[in-house]
């Protein structure tokens, strides 16, 4: 039975960050036919849509966290991550485990945070970095929608943040799994879901209470 207790909430409560996770090289460098992670159809364009919400983001004083999963050469930190269908991925100093930085626009004032597991709050600094930020409100990008977007929304859910999805900016592995995930997030914060638009227009209205605070 829907909770309709449930407080209605804003796009952005307090002070937001915009986590972009996951796009890496590989997006815009491997055509490969068959490639160790999945990815449905249109993923690279989803992927250069986000950079429209990381230019809005500065230009509004709004944080941006660059999310990176990178793996040692020898394996020895992948776990179980190979038990089920991704295989060898993101391995340190190859090209494309490197941030998409030119087609992200990546700046040495952005922050960077690098994972080792699928949640960007898993064995990371991640948190600690919000604090220091005073931040309330995670706004994510990236892929994929039903791993490591689904997964770093959970442990933010669980840590208390409002957690925002701009669904138009992030891909799954297939596009059922991609709607599934979505569907999973909205089930835990009513209103998690949201366009690319709304969310321009949010930083926006944001805007002069994230500077007024800093």
């Amino acid at each position: 039975m829907a909770n309709l207790s449930a407080p209605k909430r804003k796009l952005i409560e307090g002070r937001p960050a915009l986590i972009v996770i996951d796009i890496q090289a590989s997006t815009f460098i491997d055509d490969s036919e068959v490639r160790a992670i999945d990815n449905m159809p249109g993923t690279r364009e989803r992927m250069l849509k986000a950079r429209v919400a990381i230019d809005k983001a500065r230009d509004c004083g709004i944080p941006v966290v660059f999310i990176q999963e990178v793996h040692r050469p020898d394996l020895v930190d992948f776990g179980r991550e190979l038990d089920g269908d991704e295989d060898v991925h993101c391995l340190e100093n190859e090209p494309g485990t490197e941030i998409a930085a030119k087609e992200m626009g990546l700046l040495p004032t952005d922050y960077l945070i690098k994972k080792r597991r699928y949640s960007a709050f898993f064995g990371t600094d991640l948190e600690i970095l919000l604090r220091g930020l005073r931040v309330d409100t995670l706004l994510l990008c990236g892929a994929l929608t039903d791993v490591c977007v689904h997964y770093t929304f959970v442990d933010g859910h669980q840590a208390d943040y409002f957690c925002r999805v701009i669904e138009d900016c992030v891909a799954g592995s297939s596009l059922e799994a991609h709607e599934a995930a979505l569907r999973a997030m909205e089930y835990l914060q009513r209103g998690a879901r949201r366009s690319l638009d709304e969310v321009l227009e949010a930083m926006k209205h944001s805007a002069g209470s994230t500077h007024a605070a800093a």
